[in-house]
């Protein structure tokens, strides 16, 4: 008899690092459930076959109107985090390039969008992020989050 076991999984999603002018575009979350009236990165989950960049390109359309060419994107910080009940993969994602000016698309799921000085981010933004654009601002390619 052949019995498989179950093997652990990861789960993962992509974030946009968009910087001009020493600034990052945060957007806050609203009505999600999740880190809600907290300020976040542009971001998703993988949809299941499809990469990181694919997803990232797909959540920046979906979620603030901002086309990006896959040559344009760059990774720039991974994270291995642990939630209550699951791990997950955060893979950031930079790019200098774009197309069009950011909007909210999704207003059930986000009541702001704006730029913020890198220095100078809003205390309510979600804790993980504020470490990944501390890593990526020194250069530090993996960190580990809820450990």
């Amino acid at each position: 008899m052949n019995i498989k076991k179950e093997r652990f999984k990861l789960v993962p999603a992509s974030y946009l690092i968009l910087i001009k002018d020493n600034k990052i575009l945060l957007s806050k979350r609203f009505n999600t459930g999740y880190e809600d009236g907290n300020y976040s990165v542009v971001a998703g989950h993988l949809d299941g076959n499809e990469t990181f960049i694919q997803a990232i390109i797909r959540e920046t359309k979906e979620e603030s109107d901002i086309d990006i060419k896959p040559e344009d994107l760059k990774v720039v910080h991974m994270m291995h985090r642990k939630v209550p009940g699951e791990e997950r993969i955060d893979c950031f994602l930079a790019t200098k390039k774009w197309q069009g000016k950011p909007k909210i698309m999704e207003p059930h799921k986000c009541d702001d969008l704006k730029w913020f000085e890198l220095d100078n981010l809003p205390e309510n933004t979600v804790l993980y992020i504020k470490q990944a654009i501390d890593c990526i601002s020194k250069n530090i390619f993996y960190s580990e989050f809820g450990w």
